[in-house]
């Protein structure tokens, strides 16, 4: 009997690398005296805090809506709430009819996709990759056009210039950055914007990090003139209220793009959690000092790590910033073999730079071979003096 067909491109699409990264912990025998550093994911294991919860649950004992279908594009007040909070920390105007609520931010940016390109068109991807922003682009058949980064892992607009073609239909770019921690400058952001606008095409901005940037202003002004032209903003709720299981993002475009955004979603979920949704909900209306407070928190582990990283023999920082270390590893060997050998000598967990692009000619510490991906934090100041020991003391 011949066998089921299977899509070329999902077959094609690498598998997910947090679950690799898992499975070879259950296929280690770990060292009895060295308990587990998981530092693989960029997720919170901690619940949402106590007032949250309560929040939640009140959702669920006395709203008889939460149990049923929600709207396509998220609830009125979610939506409304967030329009006005982006105005005023960005100085822009965003209107609650430019925002929907998602199934988390990765479907915020399927759906970016699916609303701009096909089969045959292209999205810029600058690397180091989000890794799963590739596998989208991969299942949907989409190219992507890869972009190595510049100096300060940052990527070059020049470098994107020359690289656009007719096919390329957007820029997606990721800050502060996944993997790398790299937050991009203000300016730079307004010059890929400028460099959108130019070429027709449109920028994709995920800004799941935002709400751990180290600077106290915006992170940048494209909300304040015309954005509704260039600009897909994403988000997500996930990092910053301990979400993740929730599944809560948004997305923020012009009118008529969403309307085109809006099928999408109605085909693949038909309206995103309605708990989630209550809890991102009492979140932004009424725990900004806490979330100033875990802000200040992963900024202090985020000094301490790269100053314990200053006398780290060998080791180099490449990026820093938000929940993330992109380090750029002494040894003779790629980076999938050093983070295995890592897990088996010294119960160290984290994700080699080869599931965030592929080989690249120049080598050195540009190359995936040379570089590692620590999520810090879920670290505290002793956790991550433990990482520096065992790092010191790893010898491959």
């Amino acid at each position: 009997m011949p066998a089921m067909p299977l899509s070329a491109t999902l077959a094609a699409t690498f598998a997910p690398p947090v679950m690799e990264a898992r499975a070879w912990v259950s296929e280690t025998t770990l060292k009895p005296d060295l308990p587990l550093l998981n530092l693989s994911q960029a997720a919170p294991v901690d619940p949402p805090p106590a007032e949250m919860r309560e929040a939640m649950a009140r959702a669920l004992r006395d709203d008889p809506d939460t149990h049923l279908y929600g709207p396509v594009l998220g609830l009125p007040a979610l939506r409304e709430t967030l329009a006005q909070k982006w105005s005023a920390e960005y100085g822009g105007a965003i209107r609650p009819s430019e925002v929907a609520i998602t199934s988390g931010c990765n479907q915020a940016f399927c759906a970016a996709v699916a609303s701009l390109a096909t089969q045959g068109d292209a999205i810029l991807l600058p690397l180091p990759w989000y890794f799963n922003h590739k596998m989208w682009l991969d299942m949907a058949g989409v190219e992507a056009v890869l972009m190595p980064p510049g100096a300060d892992m940052l990527p070059d607009v020049e470098m994107a210039r020359r690289l656009m073609t007719p096919k390329v239909k957007a820029i997606a770019l990721v800050s502060p950055n996944n993997p790398t921690g790299a937050e991009y400058p203000a300016e730079l952001l307004r010059a890929f914007a400028d460099l959108c606008r130019e070429t027709g095409t449109a920028l994709i901005l995920d800004e799941t990090y935002r709400d751990f940037h180290s600077h106290d202003d915006a992170p940048h002004d494209l909300f304040t003139d015309g954005w509704q032209d260039v600009l897909i903003h994403l988000y997500s709720f996930s990092k910053v209220f301990r979400l993740t299981g929730h599944r809560v993002g948004a997305l923020i475009c012009n009118e008529t793009r969403l309307a085109q955004i809006e099928k999408f979603l109605d085909t693949v979920a038909i309206c995103p959690g309605q708990v989630g949704q209550h809890a991102a909900l009492y979140g932004l209306q009424h725990m900004g000092a806490w979330v100033a407070a875990e802000r200040v928190e992963i900024l202090a582990r985020r000094a301490h790590l790269q100053a314990k990283l200053a006398g780290l023999p060998g080791w180099r920082a490449l990026g820093l910033g938000a929940y993330f270390a992109y380090l750029a590893h002494p040894f003779e060997a790629p980076s999938n073999h050093v983070a295995k050998r890592l897990l088996e000598d010294q119960s160290i967990l984290c994700l080699p730079g080869t599931m965030f692009g592929p080989t690249l000619a120049q080598g050195g510490d540009g190359a995936p071979e040379q570089q590692l991906r620590v999520a810090f934090a879920n670290a505290d100041a002793a956790g991550l003096d433990e990482l520096i020991a065992r790092l010191g003391a790893f010898v491959l």
